[in-house]
């Protein structure tokens, strides 16, 4: 497909003005396009006209448009679509994401890829990691941190993009020189409209890849083995790792990082050493990284070293307190069930804050791991619904808000007999019924944590 320089002189919608929005905004200016903005928020159109020197659009123009590019958030099927993307088609308008039209515009930038339900944001930043401690031109963008429009890739850099089924969603002929599946798990089927349109969206990561590039998928649930078989069959080169004991070239049985090629098994790092990286979904997420690594042509010794000074990301399993023996840990980006019950399993003692907005689905994917919570505590639109998973299986109460649930959750881990209590935000549940977003989430869990007062007489929790 054409990158931005076919469009000179042309409009091109840009539908949702965040980050990625604003950036496209000015990238296509500086190419001679014209960008024509849209967003259902007035406020937000206004300050983006302003920042990127676009102009608003109206509705009635979107069928003169030479390509409309929505924002990753911007509902293309389900529950409905927008009502401009429901108009672009009417029109014929072509409609891309702005990843594909990044990736047509630089093709001389090698692409790395990673998706998953869980873990995509800690692998990325892993993998940029790894290359940049290798003295590798490596940097991180996509769903995490810079937007790839706000990127200047020289030739042969290596940006290892965070791609979301919403991105996904939006690209065709997408070229990841390594594609990384990290796991399947149900997630965002009311913006999909089901499992299969969720599968069939991650799994464009793979679309635009020849022979000569490489799939990295962990093989720990169901999905992720047979995808990864499909793919052997068809030829393609597939490096199968594992957070666990799967049959692997890399894998993390007990813990310990492995590599197993032609020359026998490598012992690579004992990932318990490495708080950033605690927790079993983490050993998914370090096998992965150091895959896609050694794929890139990093040295195993180089890898270890980088892996065991990974500083972590906010909001993934990150202590941020702690009052005597009680641990406080901000996990708010735990925004399914399935994410939140890998936090559970990671301690021996929980005091588990949980609740938001809910998913569909339900909370079933939770039930394996409830053995180390000691104490429930609820909020938001979800708690009522938690608390009927929950009755019967952990004793657990509707505190409401936040603020409560970390009062209540220090105070019953102060008050039992724990050696090592972990008061633990996993919510399982969105946050927009309270926050803006999970990083505000995660910012008011810290602060609140800060904020805790002594016991009466300077006693230790």
């Amino acid at each position: 497909m054409p990158g931005l320089g076919a469009y000179t002189g042309r409009p091109v919608g840009v539908l949702g003005l965040g980050r990625s929005g604003r950036a496209l905004a000015r990238a296509l200016l500086a190419r001679g396009a014209e960008p024509v903005l849209f967003d259902d928020d007035p406020a937000t159109l206004r300050r983006a006209v302003a920042e990127t020197g676009g102009r608003p659009g109206v509705p009635e123009e979107v069928a003169r448009l030479a390509l409309l590019v929505p924002s990753p958030g911007v509902p293309l099927t389900h529950p409905a679509p927008h009502p401009l993307i429901a108009a672009a088609r009417a029109a014929g308008v072509p409609i891309l994401g702005d990843i594909e039209l990044f990736a047509a515009t630089h093709p001389e930038a090698r692409l790395v890829g990673v998706t998953g339900t869980n873990g995509k944001s800690t692998t990325t930043a892993l993998i940029a990691h790894i290359l940049t401690a290798a003295g590798l031109p490596a940097t991180a963008a996509g769903n995490i941190g810079r937007p790839v429009f706000d990127l200047a890739p020289a030739s042969g850099d290596i940006l290892v993009l965070e791609l979301s089924s919403f991105q996904l969603d939006l690209c065709r002929s997408l070229r990841c020189r390594i594609a990384v599946w990290l796991n399947l798990e149900p997630d965002h089927l009311d913006r999909h409209g089901g499992l299969e349109a969720y599968i069939a969206a991650k799994r464009r990561i793979f679309a635009g890849q020849r022979a000569e590039d490489a799939a990295v998928i962990a093989v720990d649930d169901p999905v992720s083995r047979a995808l990864a078989a499909e793919l052997e069959a068809t030829g393609r080169r597939v490096i199968r790792v594992s957070g666990g004991d799967e049959p692997a070239a890399v894998r993390v049985p007990e813990g310990r990082l492995r590599e197993e090629d032609a020359e026998g098994i490598r012992e690579v790092l004992d990932l318990s050493t490495v708080p950033s990286l605690r927790g079993v979904h983490n050993r998914q997420n370090a096998a992965a990284a150091y895959a896609a690594a050694r794929l890139l042509g990093v040295a195993p010794a180089t890898a270890a070293r980088a892996l065991a000074s990974f500083p972590g990301l906010p909001h993934r399993m990150r202590e941020v307190g702690r009052l005597g023996r009680i641990r406080f840990v901000d996990d708010s980006k735990a925004t399914n069930p399935a994410a939140a019950g890998r936090s559970l399993a990671s301690f021996p003692a929980v005091y588990w804050i949980a609740g938001g907005r809910p998913k569909p689905g339900g909370f079933d994917a939770l039930a394996p791991h409830l053995g180390n919570v000691r104490r429930a505590f609820l909020i938001g639109e979800a708690a009522d619904e938690l608390a009927r998973f929950l009755d019967g299986r952990v004793p657990a109460e509707d505190v409401g808000d936040l603020a409560r649930a970390v009062a209540a959750a220090a105070r019953a881990a102060r008050e039992e007999e724990e050696a090592e209590p972990v008061v633990l935000l996993a919510p399982a549940c969105a946050s927009f019924d309270q926050f803006a977003d999970f990083e505000a989430r995660g910012r008011a869990f810290a602060e609140l944590v800060a904020g805790l007062a002594a016991p009466a007489g300077g006693g230790a929790p």
